[in-house]
């Protein structure tokens, strides 16, 4: 993925901080807003980890930070609700007018009450995602405590939220009570996914049923089980990636990035691409494939795809699968399938009964073979000679030679 750093003026002249985040390849063709949460910032794990999800399923996400937040011009104290949808209305014409017109939009918590409101007054969405998000905008006063009759009196309060101190006045609690989430809702005639943790003790589940209770077909309810409501295991975020991935492209067309040609991978066969902002998650691309590549979580990736051993001892049992049709199509034997189990792993020479003079652990690939037909012992034993001269096999096992070169950043202007 790429990210790229842009700075939006809203309708009252401040600097809104905002980055898109895109698929490797290709023009930004399908747009996601993300509204975060109450006094958040789109620094927010969950931001992050479902924006960079969303681009393996060539979705761009524009994630910025509300007026006063994060790196976004203003005083958060003298804004309110309607700041929040005016904030989004301004991002949608932004980006409709220098890139495409966004047709998604997410929202997590308040940000979510405020992208239902939002995408009634946005013709070009066609998709609504909530994500943990109030039935009524007033929801978020109920953590103020009692500092509520303090800015009821005096006008306003300072209170911490998350560790961090706010100002909150009174205009944005009866800012909250014009916004009616539940109407805004019932009249929202666009698909709507909403999702919400039955064990959310900030947003409880019940705004969930609210919400889907009032809302018209086609709406869809996930459950996300176990999740807390900053959704803080990556897990749960990469699940809610993989939904809204899937979902959405029920209700909206999104346009797959194009293959990547011989200029972007360097005139090579592969390009494998890797943002250091994420710990192990790689993109591998082919002149027609995409695969992601990563690292399993306890060796502190994020399990997004295979690891790099993994697809070496894929390739090797792809190579010997197809090798072995062939061998049978062209001897004409019965065989019908073909599963080929391989692993890799480091183990001493006598672990596996090599007589060789070699320190420490050497690299073992333990490969099984099952085939499936009408076939003889004898052209069972045949098949398995073959199968340890595929010719990926006979690469791995033989002398390889690396040419490696730098290519400097000018190289490539």
């Amino acid at each position: 993925m790429n990210t790229i750093n842009i700075n939006i003026k809203n309708r009252n002249g401040e600097t809104l901080s905002a980055h898109m985040v895109k698929p490797l390849q290709g023009a930004v063709k399908n747009i996601a807003i993300f509204a975060h949460c109450f006094t958040c910032s789109s620094s927010l794990a969950i931001v992050k980890n479902i924006s960079n999800a969303l681009t393996s399923k060539d979705i761009s996400v524009l994630n910025f930070d509300f007026t006063g937040l994060g790196h976004s011009e203003g005083d958060f104290s003298e804004t309110n609700f309607s700041n929040n949808i005016s904030d989004i209305e301004d991002i949608n014409s932004f980006l409709t007018e220098n890139y495409v017109a966004p047709t998604i939009l997410i929202g997590h918590s308040l940000g979510g009450a405020a992208a239902i409101i939002a995408a009634n007054r946005l013709p070009n969405i066609q998709a609504v995602i909530s994500i943990a998000a109030p039935s009524y905008a007033r929801h978020v006063t109920k953590h103020f405590g009692n500092l509520e009759e303090t800015i009821d009196k005096r006008g306003y309060a300072m209170l911490a939220i998350g560790g961090r101190p706010f100002t909150i006045r009174k205009q944005f609690i009866d800012d909250l009570e014009t916004h009616h989430v539940e109407d805004e809702v019932a009249r929202l005639r666009k698909p709507l996914l909403i999702l919400h943790s039955p064990q959310d003790k900030i947003v409880e589940i019940e705004n969930a049923a609210s919400l889907y209770h009032k809302a018209k077909h086609p709406k869809s309810f996930i459950s996300l089980d176990g999740a807390d409501h900053l959704l803080t295991n990556k897990d749960d975020a990469f699940y809610v990636a993989d939904v809204i991935g899937t979902w959405v492209k029920r209700y909206v067309a999104i346009e797959e990035s194009a293959s990547l040609n011989q200029k972007d991978t360097n005139g090579e066969q592969v390009l494998v691409y890797h943002e250091t902002m994420v710990p192990y998650t790689n993109h591998i691309y082919t002149s027609s494939h995409h695969i992601i590549g990563d690292e399993p979580i306890d060796f502190g990736g994020n399990n997004l795809g295979v690891s790099p051993y993994e697809l070496l001892v894929a390739s090797i049992g792809s190579c010997t699968a197809l090798t072995l049709k062939l061998y049978a199509q062209r001897s004409k034997w019965d065989l019908q399938e073909v599963f080929v189990y391989l692993t890799y792993a480091k183990k001493h020479a006598e672990e596996i009964g090599l007589d060789i003079e070699e320190m420490g652990k050497i690299d073992h690939i333990t490969k099984k073979i099952k085939l499936v037909g009408n076939l003889t012992e004898e052209q069972q034993l045949k098949l398995k000679e073959i199968a340890s001269k595929c010719p990926v096999h006979k690469t791995v096992s033989g002398p390889v030679y690396f040419t490696t070169h730098l290519i400097m950043e000018n190289e490539n202007n």
